[in-house]
């Protein structure tokens, strides 16, 4: 794969979308290709706090959320990446508004029906999953979903992202080539 950027990079890139819609995996594909570092929001916040469940189970989600909100902001106040959000991080605090303030943002949108068996494949690990199987499991994406698409599609660019990483990636690159030409 050629890592070398095929246009100036955009600043930061912000991909959001639900839990297991791909933002991590998408965002290692599609930092090479504009050029730019990668950082999963998740992963940086686990450097400082150890595993997200554990933390989240014992100090809380407000205290989460906190940590989250000062970490995005060390990140948009940095050097241009390649951000991967949580699935909730656009929900909190004003999140939304310094993301498009401060990055190219990106929803990966991936339907209900493709987004279930990733889900379950990941297992029990997401704090507001945690747990839960089944019916109950279903019940609970579909509520979270309803309550953030309409934040998400806020995005400044929506990409379909039920086909395969390197296919959403190289979207994400084209999509960004015809906002930069405009």
């Amino acid at each position: 794969m050629d890592t070398a950027a095929p246009f100036p990079p955009p600043g930061h890139v912000a991909l959001i979308g639900f839990m297991c819609s791909g933002k991590s995996t998408v965002g290692r594909l599609l930092a090479p290709q504009l050029g730019l570092p990668f950082r999963d929001l998740d992963r940086v916040i686990e450097e400082r706090v150890g595993p997200l469940t554990p933390f989240f189970q014992r100090e809380g989600e407000e205290a989460f959320r906190s940590i989250e909100r000062e970490v995005l902001g060390e990140l948009l106040s940095g050097p241009p990446v390649v951000i991967s959000t949580g699935g909730g991080t656009p929900m909190s605090f004003d999140n939304m508004e310094r993301l498009r303030a401060g990055s190219t943002t990106v929803w990966l949108d991936v339907p209900l029906d493709d987004l279930m068996p990733r889900i379950v494949r990941a297992g029990g690990d997401r704090p507001l999953l945690f747990g839960l199987k089944g019916d109950a499991l279903h019940a609970r994406v579909r509520e979270l979903l309803d309550q953030r698409e309409g934040t998400y599609a806020q995005a400044d660019i929506i990409v379909q992202a039920a086909a395969s990483p390197a296919v959403v990636a190289d979207h994400i690159v084209r999509a960004l080539q015809v906002a930069q030409s405009r």
